[in-house]
């Protein structure tokens, strides 16, 4: 397919997965299920081709079709390609085969779109490492695109998952494969608290099995929460912060509460407790010390604050797991104030992953720390997939709330939570809120509460003429607050990044 096209990364994500679906399984007498792969070739003179999984011959990978089969002889200097799982890494196929991360490397290939990472021990992120250490901008599909690669990829998937696993067990009889400190054994810290946190772990997962058992002990191995050290079962730092006290020995896995209240009164509290536990300590804690942060009609408010305190678990959850803990002098922080919540978490957003994309809740799956992510996952405080992005945009819709806003402060992540609908005007600062008359500051609040919207939506919102709404919408652009997104009819109204 030679068609012009216009540069548009969604379109072509989606083209990929269509593609993908016509992969053409090859027949294995090993059981072995094979991928259903998509891939989409963006040329630099703006023409389009296509690829799937067995399209020529069975067993070919998309991307060597598209690359060896279908370009061998042109010039793709430049080029976007797009493919619904990572390439395979240099050394995943039988020599002489060249891996497809490199074969994309060969083309000179300047940007890559993957679908999912490929769990499969010969890939499991070394496809995508190939690409970025030879200079290739990698981003992931969006958060929805991924799910159905996923649903449609199942059966690989979970037998790829469970080779990793078996692989993982195999590498740790004969070499010290530990990435980080946390990954290591921890020798000679106080395990006070240890055994207790565990048999709340197991019940909180409903793991149905007994915390003493040999199937436990290997449970917790295979979960890299234990390592075997001379037959002696030792946790590691990610077992150590999520069950054991660590302050000693991981002082930057602490959570520092403060409030600040209206009067000018302060007060802080250190969670210093087993990580496991830390979302729970937070949330009884704010119930005791603050109001009803929605003031609504009985019924109505119960709910609204029963969301509203989830979202602010969601935010806690997300700070712990996905912080980076090799930042050593920066601990994470949950700051109160009468409008706003605030959590920092230290570390950037892990590439490819945006602020952009986080700002927008469709960041892609992927996990800075996966032991901690499979651990909360397991007892429902976190997406078994994913930053559990959309459903804090969901709480706060329910909740009545302006949505959560993210930006960079270095060195941490900040995810601000607003507390009352009318937060998010307050937010804006007394210089551009003095510029607002009462009835642009409501519909502000409106705004805040969605990404986008159409003249005709803000209109019907808050019960204004088309002319009055398009004078608001016009002011908010002047003060930088929303971009306008097209023109005529169809034309949009976005919230600039962070406000």
């Amino acid at each position: 397919m030679a068609t012009p096209s216009k540069f548009n990364p969604r379109a072509l994500m989606e083209l990929a997965i269509e593609e993908m679906r016509k992969s053409v399984l090859e027949p294995r007498e090993d059981g072995k299920a094979s991928p259903l792969v998509g891939a989409v070739l963006l040329k630099s003179d703006g023409s389009v081709e296509t690829a799937h999984r067995g399209e020529l011959r069975h067993g070919d990978h998309a991307e060597f079709t598209l690359l060896e089969r279908k370009n061998r002889a042109n010039k793709l200097d430049g080029s976007k390609l797009f493919a619904t799982l990572e390439p395979c890494a240099p050394g995943a196929r039988n020599h002489p085969k060249l891996g497809c991360a490199e074969r994309i490397v060969n083309a000179r290939i300047s940007e890559v779109w993957i679908g999912i990472e490929d769990p499969d021990p010969t890939v499991a992120g070394d496809g995508i490492e190939h690409l970025k250490r030879h200079g290739i901008q990698v981003h992931m599909f969006d958060l929805d695109l991924q799910e159905e690669i996923q649903k449609a990829n199942k059966e690989f998937l979970d037998q790829a998952i469970e080779r990793k696993v078996l692989a993982d067990q195999e590498q740790e009889k004969t070499v010290d494969v530990e990435k980080s400190q946390l990954e290591k054994p921890v020798t000679d810290a106080d395990f006070h608290l240890y055994d207790l946190m565990l048999g709340v772990y197991r019940k909180m997962a409903k793991l149905g099995i007994e915390a003493s058992s040999e199937y436990f002990r290997r449970l917790m191995v295979q979960q890299g929460l234990f390592k075997k050290v001379d037959d002696r079962l030792i946790a590691t730092g990610f077992g150590l912060i999520l069950f054991g006290e660590y302050s000693h020995a991981f002082p930057q896995a602490r959570l520092l509460g403060t409030i600040h209240y209206p009067d000018d009164r302060e007060e802080v509290r250190n969670f210093d407790e087993p990580l496991i536990m830390v979302p729970v300590y937070v949330i009884n804690w704010l119930k005791d010390k603050l109001p009803d942060p929605i003031d609504r009609s009985a019924a109505q408010r119960t709910g609204a604050n029963d969301k509203f305190y989830e979202l602010v678990r969601e935010g806690v959850v997300n700070a712990l797991v996905h912080r980076d803990y090799g930042i050593l002098g920066a601990k994470s922080q949950l700051i109160v104030t009468e409008d706003i919540i605030q959590i920092k978490s230290p570390g950037r957003p892990i590439p490819p992953i945006t602020l952009e994309q986080m700002r927008a809740f469709n960041a892609p799956m992927l996990s800075r720390n996966p032991i901690l992510h499979y651990v909360f996952s397991q007892i429902e405080m976190a997406e078994e997939r994913g930053l559990g992005l959309k459903s804090m945009k969901l709480r706060a819709q329910e909740a009545g709330l302006p949505l959560p806003t993210y930006e960079w402060q270095d060195p941490y992540l900040v995810l601000t939570l607003y507390r009352t609908a009318a937060a998010a005007a307050q937010a804006l600062g007394q210089e551009v809120l003095s510029q607002l008359a009462p009835e642009e500051q409501r519909g502000w609040e409106f705004i805040s509460k969605r990404n986008d919207l159409t003249q005709k939506e803000y209109s019907e919102e808050l019960k204004v003429t088309a002319r009055t709404a398009q004078r608001h919408l016009g002011r908010f652009v002047e003060l930088g607050l929303i971009q306008r997104l097209g023109k005529g009819p169809s034309t949009r109204y976005s919230r600039v990044a962070n406000r």
